[in-house]
């Protein structure tokens, strides 16, 4: 699914309406010493094999999710562009 690269729409940090650059959501690195990481690669460790069994279900699809940043304030927000789950990736039109 293609967005135009720049909308026109309301940012929260000016209170008004202003034109805002449209990019890609990426999620960062996970840390590898938050609690629940370092607890799953204790349960991997050793004679215990996998964690979990085979999975029955097939994935859902994403929540499409774009980061907008106001071209005056330069403040950024995300927005889930696709209410539903989906497996349509998000292209910015440049």
């Amino acid at each position: 699914m293609k967005i135009p690269a720049n909308l026109t729409t309301f940012c929260p940090y000016c209170n008004k309406h202003t034109e805002h650059k449209v990019s890609n959501y990426s999620p960062g690195k996970r840390r590898s010493l938050a609690f629940g990481n370092v607890k799953f690669e204790n349960k991997l460790k050793g004679h215990g094999g996998k964690r979990a069994g085979k999975k029955s279900v097939k994935k859902q699809g994403k929540r499409q999710v774009v980061v907008l940043t106001c071209s005056e304030c330069s403040k950024k927000q995300m927005r889930v562009y696709i209410k539903t789950r989906t497996k349509k990736k998000i292209e910015v039109k440049r």
